[in-house]
This record gives structure tokens, sequence and C-alpha cells, in this order.
């Protein structure tokens, strides 16, 4: 499943991988790679592979699942597919709370103590997705944990996971990328070790060309 995401993700375009002349983050990190995998929501065969590849996931790990919430507002979309397809009350959860009507955090009902599973579309330092799991914490629900359709697998992300309690599962990953990648000569043998390095410690990887 991995390899087959990150192959689709790529024959999108979805998947920009550029070590010679890295992109700007929003953070000031730079990167020699972008994954834009919303791109998936607009290719009607990779979002039913994405969604299918999510149902499994809250299935075989959370039977016991009673809703479902979406990070905004990159996973509403794939959010709401996956609480379509398993049956199960949505809600998804804002970056901060509106600032106007209701001032909500949370939109849509979610029960107090309901088991809920949290589904995200890229996971980079995971700060914004832990967020989520925070406010429906706040919330009075049990989170059971996070699904998500790609994570760069920083270790600064997996420590903020394993400190918050949170277990996370996606569909694929970084590694499987670069695999990928290599395999149809979309990068270079040479270039994967400059790819790699970069993972490791992305918030300073290239400010020494700075």
């Amino acid at each position: 499943m991995a390899l087959q995401v990150a192959r689709e993700l790529m024959g999108v375009g979805a998947v920009k991988l550029q070590p010679e002349n890295p992109f700007t983050w929003a953070s000031g990190w730079h990167s020699p790679m972008y994954c834009d995998n919303r791109q998936a929501l607009s290719y009607p065969a990779l979002r039913t592979l994405v969604k299918d590849g999510l149902c499994r996931l809250v299935r075989e790990l959370y039977p016991e699942a009673e809703a479902v919430a979406g990070v905004a507002t990159g996973a509403i979309a794939q959010g709401a597919l996956v609480a379509d397809a398993l049956q199960l009350p949505f809600c998804y959860v804002r970056p901060k709370p509106k600032d106007h009507g209701m001032q909500n955090l949370i939109e849509g009902r979610v029960e107090n103590g309901a088991k809920v599973v949290v589904v995200e579309d890229l996971i980079s330092t995971g700060g914004s997705s832990l967020k989520a799991v925070q406010a429906l914490r706040d919330a009075g629900c049990e989170v059971l944990g996070m699904v998500a359709s790609f994570t760069y697998g920083f270790p600064v992300a997996e420590k903020a996971f394993a400190d918050a309690g949170v277990r996370l599962d996606t569909l694929s990953d970084y590694e499987a990328v670069l695999a990928e990648a290599l395999r149809t000569g979309f990068v270079r043998e040479e270039q994967l070790e400059v790819l790699r390095s970069w993972r490791e410690s992305p918030d300073t990887w290239g400010k020494g060309a700075e």
C-alpha cells in the first residue's frame, strides 16, 4: 500500500522532488520535497484508493470507533469520506476557534465520551495534528488514535506523538516515495543522501547556504 500510494501521488504530480532547488515551507524550513496529497481529491481512482485505505486502518485498528474527526483544512474532505463509508458521525477541528458566530473550535456534533479516530492528510512536525487531538480530549472525547495519508517520518514528530500517547498509522511515507522515485528514475542514486539527511534535521537543513 505504501508504495502504491506513493506511486499514484507521484503519477498525478502531487509529489515534487527538488534537491538542488529546495522549497521553503511556511515554517521557514527548507525542503527538497513537497507533497501536496490533497490533489488526490481531484482524481476519483486515487481518492477512492486513499479513502479505502484509511477505512481499512480504522476497521482493523479501531473497530470500537464511534466517530471520525478530520483536521482542518486538509483532512476535512478525507475525514468526511471515511466517516461516510463507515457510517459514523463526523466532525472537524479548526486550528483555532472561529472569530464570529458560535466561535466553535470543533465543527459538527461529537458526544461527550465518544471514542474518536482522527483523520489527517499529512504529518510533518505533528504540531497541528496533536492540537486537534487535544481539542477533542478537552471536549471530553476519547481519542483512539490517528490515521493519515502520508508522513515525512520526522523524529520530532515521532517523539511528539509518543509524548502525547497517540498512535499514528499512515498509508504511505517518505521512504516509500524515495523508493518509488529511485525506481522510476525521478531521482538519482547520488541524490538520496541529500534527501535522507534533510529528514534527520529539517529545521536546520539548507540554512548554511543562506
